[in-house]
């Protein structure tokens, strides 16, 4: 399906994402075509596929930071240039690399990351990283804990800076069993409350909320 300025949008209060016919192409060599799925409030989209099938790309063109060859992304039934800033604050992105400041501790870095949002306050820094096994080291500086324990500070900044749109890229990435978890419990709980989550991984998830499927370089 291609993307349609005449399609009908929904109800501009309706928390909706849809894409719309995205195509994007890295080097003459397209790594995706003709992608459309709309995810409401509650749901979770888990995209697929093997490495160097597009899913990071993807993501990242989600968040307006990757060009796309056709096609176009509808927040809350507006094209993301046109929603400009509520649809950016509206979203959080964890990368694939966590983004975290390794010469800072846990704390800092989550009163950075609350500096720069423009969501509302969410659970407090101590609340937070409590949450994330980290409370004892919330002191401690990032470049003394392991990659694990880094990513667990970026995924507290979650909690601590709320938005309504989660963009998570191998969020289960250096993290333990009891890690993932964790991130499924934390993704559920987000999806019951009225959010929503894009989300990449290799790995089989586990969640109360429902999941669509998108399947890259099927």
């Amino acid at each position: 399906m291609s993307a349609a300025n005449t399609a009908e949008a929904p109800a501009p209060d309706a928390t909706t994402l849809a894409l719309e016919g995205l195509s994007c192409v890295r080097d003459d060599r397209a790594l995706f075509a003709d992608l459309s799925v709309e995810l409401a409030a509650g749901e979770v989209l888990q995209v697929e596929g093997a490495n160097g099938s597009g899913k990071t790309t993807l993501l990242r063109a989600l968040c307006g930071l990757v060009p796309l060859e056709t096609g176009c992304i509808r927040w809350q039934g507006r094209e993301i240039d046109e929603a400009g800033s509520d649809y950016f604050a509206a979203l959080t992105y964890v990368g694939h690399a966590a983004g975290v400041k390794r010469e800072l501790t846990p704390k800092e870095n989550l009163a950075v990351m609350g500096a720069l949002s423009a969501s509302e306050q969410g659970a407090d820094v101590g609340a937070a990283l409590a949450r994330l096994g980290l409370a004892r080291l919330a002191d401690t500086p990032l470049r003394r804990l392991s990659a694990g324990q880094c990513r667990r500070v970026a995924l507290a900044g979650l909690l601590t800076a709320p938005t309504a749109l989660w963009i998570l890229d191998e969020p289960f990435t250096a993290l333990d069993a009891e890690g993932r978890e964790l991130v499924e419990q934390l993704v559920g709980e987000h999806c019951a409350s009225g959010g929503m989550a894009v989300l990449s991984t290799h790995h089989r998830i586990e969640l109360a909320a429902p999941v669509r499927h998108l399947r890259l370089g099927a």
